[in-house]
């Protein structure tokens, strides 16, 4: 069971591009024990029974934030605004995880680091330079950065209306 990091805030919402936009549902991830748990909240919640384009997107108030793709088949791809977020929390761990990042105790604090699949959005139009960018922006929340990211990729409605 994740735990979460005491006094933070967690929110996680899905969203499925269809034709005529994108349609979003808030994801309960507090029984997420494997980084699989994710991929199939997000299928139970928004209903998916093909390749449809879906995003995962999950922020820790005032801590970090992770971005998962889901397509189809293909093996998800994911974005961790903090490499080292699997130090504070269970749900860190497995989405570091899922970033292909191991959190070091041992490292210096260096300050945010972001970390995964940085070209998640490019097709989106988010390059990987402006992702890194809007992730390591001074006094920028995570609740921030995901509004601009939603509004670049036109769900920021249905984001503003699940929060």
């Amino acid at each position: 069971m994740a735990t979460r990091p005491s006094g933070s805030r967690i929110f996680s919402a899905a969203f499925v591009r269809t034709a005529s936009g994108w349609r979003g549902a808030e994801v309960d991830l507090s029984g997420a024990e494997i980084v699989d748990d994710f991929g199939d909240a997000v299928q139970e919640h928004l209903g998916l029974d093909g390749d449809e384009l879906a995003l995962l997107c999950v922020e820790v108030e005032d801590e970090w934030f992770a971005l998962v793709r889901y397509r189809g088949d293909e093996e998800p791809r994911a974005f961790l605004s903090d490499a080292q977020a699997g130090l504070t929390d269970d749900l860190g761990e497995l989405f570091g995880e899922l970033a292909g990042v191991a959190p070091d105790a041992d490292t210096p604090e260096v300050g945010v680091r972001p970390a995964g699949d940085f070209e998640i959005l490019s097709d989106l139009g988010v390059s990987p330079e402006e992702l890194i960018e809007l992730s390591m922006e001074e006094g920028a929340l995570p609740a921030d950065t995901l509004s601009v990211i939603a509004e670049r990729l036109a769900f920021a409605d249905e984001l503003d209306r699940l929060r």
